[in-house]
């Protein structure tokens, strides 16, 4: 590698150097936000590597409900403990102790618990975070990309935490991010001013600034929503879709994309403009989404990089959810999108 080359890989801002100078901005600032977010990009790492194994791990024989217990002779490979845990298994114990460990957060949400789950208090901080430990793991075997999804908050007591204090509006949400496993890894975040992102440089083994403060085009020309399910929908989602396929200003028909995985979908969504609707239905009236870990931290990236999410009735941050696992439609993306599917609403609710 000749100087230029060397000296241009050691100005790279690294996510860690990117955090440092956050805090560097609030100078009543402890540290312990950035502690807790170099827990959550280690875990990122972890879950990086195992994603990238999995195909491989199968192939060999190590992926699997059961595992064969090695034990003829002293030459073979033993591998302890008959289980083999399936990788959403894996990632959401990684991403557990990972944010326990930190010594930073007092009580997490995971889309993998049907609890919340409370930090001992000997090992408790002021922050909560909701999870989803692999979005769209039921992609893994077609290759298609699949992430990590988080949303922090702050909590007022730690040592007296309890359910409702986790029930917060996204209005409170202090950082939301995601992890997109795919042809790169590429962690996005924001802690509320901006969104960047971040690529996974191996031979590094850091995240690397490649997006610096994202901005979604106020229009895009891509719709992204499983068609599969349009029997079912209501007028205004019918209309709107109607529209992207048959415009009547005469401008060209919007492109569709939908890959499956609410992670790839909202990243291309935020990089190239559009909107990506998961609506509500006759089969599932309140959505399918998740509110606190999939329709909050990525409602908060969208309005972070200048664009909306609505739920049908409301801005999606505003919605105060009842229960840890409560279900919501979202319209998120470019601002003019979301703008049409609000105004459709609004007219069909005008003319109730």
């Amino acid at each position: 590698m000749d100087h230029a080359a060397e000296a241009q890989r050691t100005d790279l801002m690294t996510i860690t150097r990117h955090v440092l100078n956050e805090q560097s901005r609030h100078p009543e600032s402890r540290g312990d936000f950035t502690i807790l977010l170099s827990h959550i990009v280690l875990g990122c790492k972890f879950v990086a590597s195992a994603v990238n194994k999995a195909g491989l791990a199968k192939l060999i024989g190590l992926a699997g409900e059961t595992n064969v217990q090695a034990s003829k002779q002293s030459t073979t490979t033993r591998f302890h403990g008959e289980e083999q845990k399936k990788l959403d298994v894996l990632s959401n114990e990684v991403f557990v102790k990972a944010l326990v460990s930190s010594g930073r957060t007092c009580v997490l949400v995971s889309e993998e618990n049907e609890e919340a789950i409370f930090v001992d208090p000997a090992l408790r901080g002021k922050y909560c975070v909701c999870f989803d430990p692999l979005d769209g793991s039921s992609n893994i075997d077609c290759g298609v990309s699949i992430g990590t999804i988080f949303g922090i908050y702050m909590i007022k007591d730690k040592d007296n935490v309890t359910l409702e204090d986790v029930l917060q509006p996204g209005t409170n949400m202090l950082a939301a991010g995601y992890c997109m496993y795919g042809s790169s890894c590429t962690l996005v975040l924001s802690t509320g001013n901006g969104v960047n992102c971040f690529t996974l440089d191996p031979s590094l083994g850091e995240f690397i600034l490649t997006h610096p403060n994202i901005k979604i085009p106020k229009k895009g020309k891509i719709y992204s929503v499983n068609e599969g399910n349009a029997r079912n929908w209501d007028g205004p989602v019918a209309k709107f879709v109607e529209k992207c396929k048959y415009p009547q200003d005469g401008s060209p028909p919007k492109s569709l994309r939908y890959i499956g995985s609410m992670v790839a979908d909202v990243h291309r969504t935020l990089l190239y403009g559009g909107i990506f609707l998961y609506p509500a239905d006759q089969k599932s009236p309140n959505g399918k989404l998740r509110v606190l870990y999939e329709v909050f931290p990525m409602s908060f990236l969208m309005e972070q990089a200048g664009g909306q999410a609505f739920t049908g009735k409301q801005r999606a941050l505003e919605l105060a959810p009842a229960k840890l696992h409560d279900r919501s439609p979202i319209f998120l993306g470019s601002y003019d999108d979301v703008e049409e599917i609000k105004a459709l609403y609004a007219s069909e609710s005008n003319n109730a």
